[in-house]
């Protein structure tokens, strides 16, 4: 009787310990879900807050905007007789400029197109030089053109850039330099007078080499791109006006740089209050 008690005590002993071994298990098995569902969660969670960061990034980026509205107004672009856009600041300073060209000369102007060119080259030869018989500013559409008389820039018969040339070419250099995308083209031009002399075979010479004269000075001291510079030799078979007289054929002898510039640079550049 005793053998048949010690027996089923140990039966029901090896049952209930296969009983807390299942759930264990089974407890086990819970725990380890639970861990998985937390590390997704927690990845889904930062994954959500860097969704929100970057939708607050372009919130906050949308509102600089909708506060600039007011700047970008004021700054509205419109187009000048299809060849040039200004923007309402840049008209503004233009309108300054104009007041203070001779009126004879405003006059002159019959369009808006008339009216920029006019205050562009006002404030371009103002910031270049004021010696007014000698350097000219004409506009063709946008590009500007810039004649320097060669008794700015050398001496009678020689290539060679005379010191008091470099105020001017500083001042030219700057205003080249505040557009860097645009091409620069250094013409040399001579008046009728032939030359021939063991330094220069004829006019196409001394014309090419002045300009390239140039080139170089803004290059090396001024810092002006080279891969926009370009230099040309006219000769003397672009005139200003007849080799006629010795005051003429002087006019003749100039150094014609071409530029396109962005008109709201220059204007930057050349305002009206700084000159």
């Amino acid at each position: 009787m005793k053998k048949v008690t010690l027996v089923s005590l140990l039966g029901m002993a090896v049952l209930a310990s296969c009983v807390s071994k299942k759930k264990y298990v089974a407890l086990e098995g819970d725990l380890s879900n639970t861990k998985s569902m937390l590390t997704k969660t927690q990845v889904e969670k930062e994954e959500l807050e860097t969704k929100v960061s970057k939708i607050e990034a372009r919130v906050a980026e949308y509102n600089e905007k909708i506060n600039s509205l007011q700047e970008i107004n004021d700054s509205q672009f419109s187009s000048v007789a299809d060849v040039a856009v200004m923007s309402n600041n840049t008209k503004q300073k233009m309108r300054a400029t104009l007041a203070k060209i001779d009126p004879s000369e405003l006059a002159k102007a019959k369009t808006m197109e008339d009216s920029m060119n006019l205050a562009i080259s006002y404030n371009l030869k103002k910031s270049i030089s004021d010696e007014d018989d000698d350097v000219i500013v004409d506009i063709n559409k946008t590009v500007v053109m810039i004649n320097i008389s060669d008794k700015l820039l050398f001496n009678s018969g020689s290539y060679k850039v005379s010191s008091k040339a470099n105020n001017i070419l500083a001042k030219l250099a700057e205003v080249i330099n505040s557009e860097p995308s645009m091409e620069v083209m250094v013409e040399g031009h001579t008046d009728s007078k032939t030359i021939n002399t063991a330094m220069f075979q004829d006019n196409w010479d001394l014309s090419v080499k002045r300009a390239t004269s140039i080139v170089r000075i803004l290059q090396d001291k001024y810092n002006v791109d080279p891969a926009n510079l370009i230099a040309a030799g006219r000769s003397s078979y672009l005139p200003l006006v007849e080799n006629d007289s010795k005051d003429n054929m002087a006019k003749n002898r100039r150094t014609r740089i071409v530029i396109i510039p962005n008109l709201d640079k220059f204007f930057a550049l050349l305002d009206a209050e700084s000159l």
